[in-house]
């Protein structure tokens, strides 16, 4: 099935465009079209007069994320630096969805505001961090969250909180083609002294237990009700498991890292094993974190199957 005729834009319309080494992992392939909007009126008359027969899929920095080889059917979106603003009010932050979680919480600790440093240990988007619920270091995306302005497929925006968007542990309840334009975050006064050395504790601790200097995707699985995933992938055996060139990480057993050549497949292939085996030791069957997006190529007919198998 052809694409249906887009309407016309002001930003960047791209047609098959690579998308694999704009990933963490690198690997992944192409947009069917990949679509810059030129600012947020731009991207809200796209969806508005948008075909509803063609898919939207919205990227961030693609840091917890594997898009499969076959690439994505549809429209990919990724927003611009009109959309990473990031502005203070008092002890409140309004961020865009392309600012990053990291220059969120800097731009927090600039204003003496607290509560926000666990945002440098997510390596994303804050609309990244409202799709997933992102967390690092014992607060979530929730919990800080006064609301997110939330675009929906119709061209309507909303203003939702995080009760509204149904947000839970590492889940909002939103379909997934909403787009997030942008949050109000709520911090509170602080010592800068003491947010900087929290956000230099923060860094240190990632620097020293998980592989960043590698090509990962962060967490590959959620932590189940009362455990850690990475407790039990090494209680099964999993880490330092390979399948091709990927591997769940020595450093870290609940990361994946493409070690050079590893296609997109290998790396999925290598978490169901991981899933496999963790069931067959412990009865816990772990969820995926990382999002995959996508279609395998043709051979991959086993990631199809589980595909197909996910939407039954």
């Amino acid at each position: 099935m052809s694409l249906p005729k887009l309407p016309a834009v002001r930003g960047r319309l791209t047609y098959d465009a690579p998308l694999g080494q704009q990933t963490w992992f690198g690997v992944g392939g192409p947009a069917e079209v990949l679509f810059k909007p030129a600012d947020k009126q731009d991207l809200m008359d796209f969806i508005k007069n948008c075909p509803r027969e063609a898919p939207v899929t919205v990227l961030g920095v693609a840091s917890n994320l594997i898009i499969r080889d076959g690439g994505i059917p549809g429209v990919v979106i990724r927003l611009g630096r009109d959309f990473a603003d990031i502005k203070t009010e008092g002890t409140k932050i309004a961020a865009g969805a392309a600012a990053l979680d990291m220059n969120v919480a800097l731009a927090a600790a600039r204003a003496s505001v607290a509560g926000l440093e666990f945002f440098s240990g997510i390596p994303g988007t804050i609309g990244g961090a409202l799709r997933m619920n992102a967390g690092a270091y014992g607060k979530e995306t929730k919990d800080v969250l006064i609301s997110a302005e939330v675009l929906f497929r119709d061209g309507t925006v909303k203003t939702m909180t995080a009760a509204e968007m149904d947000m839970s542990y590492r889940h909002n309840g939103l379909p997934d083609d909403v787009i997030f334009l942008g949050a109000r975050l709520q911090g509170e006064t602080g010592d800068p002294d003491a947010i900087a050395a929290k956000i230099d504790e923060i860094k240190t601790k990632r620097a020293e237990s998980q592989p960043i200097r590698s090509k990962t995707g962060g967490s590959t699985f959620a932590n189940p009700e009362n455990g850690k995933a990475w407790q039990l992938i090494d209680a099964a055996g999993c880490r330092g498991l390979k399948v091709g060139a990927a591997q769940m990480s020595e450093m870290h057993a609940n990361f994946m890292i493409n070690t050079g050549g590893a296609t997109a497949a290998d790396i999925e292939r290598l978490g169901e094993k991981v899933r496999e085996k963790v069931y067959a030791q412990s009865g816990v069957m772990l969820r995926w974190e990382i999002k995959r997006v996508g279609l395998p190529l043709e051979q991959d007919a086993d990631i199809a199957a589980w595909m197909q198998k996910e939407i039954s």
